[in-house]
């Protein structure tokens, strides 16, 4: 039986189905302090103790939640998709035949230490989230400007040789290797947020990751609000910064980012008057909340996939037939209608339809008696002998887990063990290879399928798998070349269903977050890239 014969093809259209949120577990908090008088104050469930607040070493939605109200970069993601907005650069211009980029500095732009922002802060920048030493997990949204790549990797050793240049104060030019259709998108994602210089050096070296820039005494951003307080999991505090280039048009005066360990208490602490914005909803109450009348409760659409990332380095996961009799054996359907019933969609394609204008042409199957014959052709006949391995994970959706584990006894006869990881510590392992099976996330930078794609690249330090493909590389590297979106879409339509057909992941469901809101609180926005706009929120 072949790779292809596992897989069915679809028409090549563009679905309008949802892209659904990220639910994540994270750390217990106490802080339950009323709002302080003669201000607003917003006070936000967080969910994982933010690992750094760093924008090039971060990884994770909840680290940029708070990075971005601290900070911006040039642009900004639209909160309704499509072409990014102007933030620290007021306009930008590119050239006909899409190489040279021209980004024009706001003059009243502002650190929040009073300094001007210029365009040597972002060519500061972008050297040190390229500085090999930094090992920035997101080097590769700069790889487009000309030698980032080669400098990153050491085979170029003068930074000078990159396509970055300050114009002047005000004026930043980027030279890409080839035109990239996705660039100023890319531009807009969150580790394109600048440092200052200065902060950086004072606090150690260009390179250092240990270093203690972000802490509260030190920090400085130029976003709309400044670093006040960060009680390690129990509460981080941002304040309005009265020098914030749009500062009268930000309405709050403080968030508070109060930790929670698990969605019973964060929704209890709700329901008392002690959070504005809950991370999740047990999904045990969702129905309950989606029957009120007015509801507190939201669906928020994001672009992200769940999959079980598979090491196939680590037998008896390095036999294809073993990967794709896990997949056939699971039924989707049950996960998403069943257990999480939160609007998530099951997920027989790896990228989610309409990310940046891509379809599946490629769908995988379900058949548990293709399975089980797939199992005891790699010499597991009923489960027999297969070793008993782990499924690890952070602490979120253990229904979902315990699931999964379920199915592949009933129908491959196999034992499972779950482990949950603190999430930090889940990461580190995946990063390495220090796991079997591990649930996995992917939540694009932004939106644009090649972002999904290059993650599993040979070489990335995302590409939790361990696997490569010279023609997956070859493929997606093209499909990120070409300037035609039709063209574009073919190109990574192929390299999907290689990824299919190996199947070094499992992908399980498009997901969905479930959340409260309070009446009091007036223009919440966040787009499907969990990407937050705080300046328009205010409070009754």
């Amino acid at each position: 039986m072949s790779a292809m014969d596992l897989l069915k093809p679809i028409p090549r259209l563009i679905f309008s189905g949802m892209l659904f949120a990220l639910i994540l577990g994270g750390q217990d908090g106490c802080a339950k302090r009323p709002p302080t008088s003669g201000g607003q104050v917003l006070r936000i469930s967080q969910r994982n103790e933010p690992a750094t607040l760093d924008p090039h070493l971060a990884t994770l939605p909840d680290e940029f939640f708070i990075i971005r109200a601290l900070s911006e970069g040039l642009l900004s993601p639209s909160p309704d998709g499509g072409a990014p907005h102007p933030a620290g650069a007021e306009s930008w211009s590119v050239s006909p035949e899409g190489l040279v980029y021209t980004f024009h500095l706001r003059r009243d732009a502002r650190w929040s230490n009073g300094d001007p922002v210029t365009a040597a802060d972002f060519v500061y920048s972008i050297h040190r989230v390229l500085s090999p030493a930094l090992g920035a997990p997101k080097a590769p949204l700069f790889y487009p400007l000309k030698n980032a790549r080669a400098f990153y990797s050491g085979r170029e050793k003068n930074f000078s040789a990159v396509g970055v240049k300050a114009i002047n104060e005000h004026e930043l030019e980027f030279t890409l290797a080839e035109p990239t259709a996705d660039f100023p998108a890319m531009v807009a994602s969150g580790p394109w947020i600048p440092v200052h210089q200065a902060t950086i050096e004072k606090n150690g070296t260009m390179d250092a990751r240990d270093s203690q820039w972000t802490s509260p005494p030190n920090f400085v951003g130029n976003g709309p609000f400044t670093l006040t307080a960060w009680r390690p999991n129990q509460e981080i505090t941002v304040t309005r910064s009265k020098i914030y280039r749009d500062a009268t048009q930000v309405h709050l005066q403080e968030i508070r980012f109060v930790a929670f360990d698990n969605g019973d208490s964060e929704e209890r602490a709700f329901r008392a008057g002690q959070l504005d914005v809950t991370m999740a909803v047990p999904f045990s109450k969702i129905a309950t909340y989606r029957e009120m009348r007015p509801s507190p409760l939201h669906t928020l659409p994001l672009a992200e996939t769940r999959f079980l990332s598979l090491n196939v380095n680590r037998p008896p996961l390095n036999d294809v037939r073993v990967r794709r009799a896990l997949s056939l054996a699971l039924d989707r359907e049950a996960l998403t209608g069943k257990i999480l019933r939160g609007g998530q969609r099951p997920a027989f394609s790896y990228v989610p339809p309409d990310l940046g204008g891509y379809s599946p042409a490629t769908l995988l199957t379900e058949n548990a008696a293709t399975a089980r014959q797939l199992l005891a052709e790699a010499g597991y006949p009923g489960g027999k002998n297969f070793p008993k391995l782990e499924l690890t994970s952070w602490a979120t959706t253990p229904a979902v887990l315990e699931a999964i584990q379920q199915m592949w006894h009933r129908e491959l006869g196999i034992e499972i063990n779950l482990v949950q990881r603190e999430a930090r510590t889940h990461l580190a392992a995946l990063a390495v290879g220090d796991y079997a099976i591990a649930l996995a996330t992917v939540i694009p930078d932004y939106d644009g399928a090649s972002d999904a794609f290059d993650y599993l690249l040979s070489g990335n330090p995302l590409n939790y798998p361990h696997w490569s493909s010279p023609d997956y590389d070859r493929l997606v590297r093209a499909a990120a070349r070409t300037t035609s979106n039709d063209a574009r879409n073919a190109t990574y339509q192929h390299a999907e269903r290689i990824l299919l057909g190996e199947l070094p992941l499992i992908p399980l469901y498009f997901n969905a977050q479930n959340f409260l809101l309070q009446p009091r609180v007036k223009n919440w926005e966040a787009d499907r890239l969990w990407t937050r706009f705080y300046p328009e929120i205010s409070v009754k």
